[in-house]
């Protein structure tokens, strides 16, 4: 299988317009900051929710806590990824997550397994009062009857495409490109 060369369906500009839009978004459901903690999923969702949480601060002002989930052992197809999968950093914010209004912040929702994990591994460390799904693209394609309560944009893609979040800090730059994968 060889990808096609990649196309940029929204540029660092329009990544950070989506991110603010969806740091408003959620100040409007939960009614301000006092309760909340973001948790991006790893690895580009924590690079999403910190963005989001500089956006809410710029806004809001004060402290947003935040912490990190790495799904990788919640995952239904462990045994897919080989014999080491690479496993990254669960970090709880102070205080934990009970009783808290939890926003799952992810880069693509597209089955929702990822999703159905980081509920999973998130229900492991307490028992949030609430819990909002966040993701900068929505793809469609659903397994699971999960839905985003906040979405940056939605892309119906087909099977063969593939939609990937680039960040700075992981891939130099900030966008979101789509290539088709191809068979051959």
């Amino acid at each position: 299988m060889t990808a096609a060369e990649p196309t940029v369906l929204m540029d660092g500009v329009a990544v950070r317009r989506a991110v603010d839009r969806m740091a408003h978004e959620i100040l409007e459901k939960l009614g301000g900051t006092g309760n909340m903690v973001l948790m991006g999923i790893q690895r580009r969702g924590v690079d999403l929710a910190d963005m989001i949480r500089a956006a809410i601060t710029e806004a809001e002002g004060g402290e947003v806590r935040t912490g990190t989930l790495d799904i990788t052992f919640y995952r239904d197809d462990l045994m897919a990824l080989g014999p080491r999968p690479v496993v990254g950093e669960t970090g709880l914010p102070r205080g934990g997550v009970d009783g808290m209004a939890v926003v799952l912040v992810d880069d693509v929702l597209c089955t929702g397994r990822t999703a159905r994990a980081a509920l999973n591994e998130l229900m492991d460390w307490g028992r949030p009062a609430r819990i909002l799904l966040c993701v900068l693209v929505d793809r469609g394609d659903r397994e699971l009857p999960i839905q985003p309560d906040i979405v940056g944009r939605e892309l119906p893609v087909l099977a063969n495409q593939r939609v990937d979040v680039l960040v700075p800090r992981l891939d130099g730059e900030l966008a979101v490109v789509i290539s088709a994968v191809e068979s051959g």
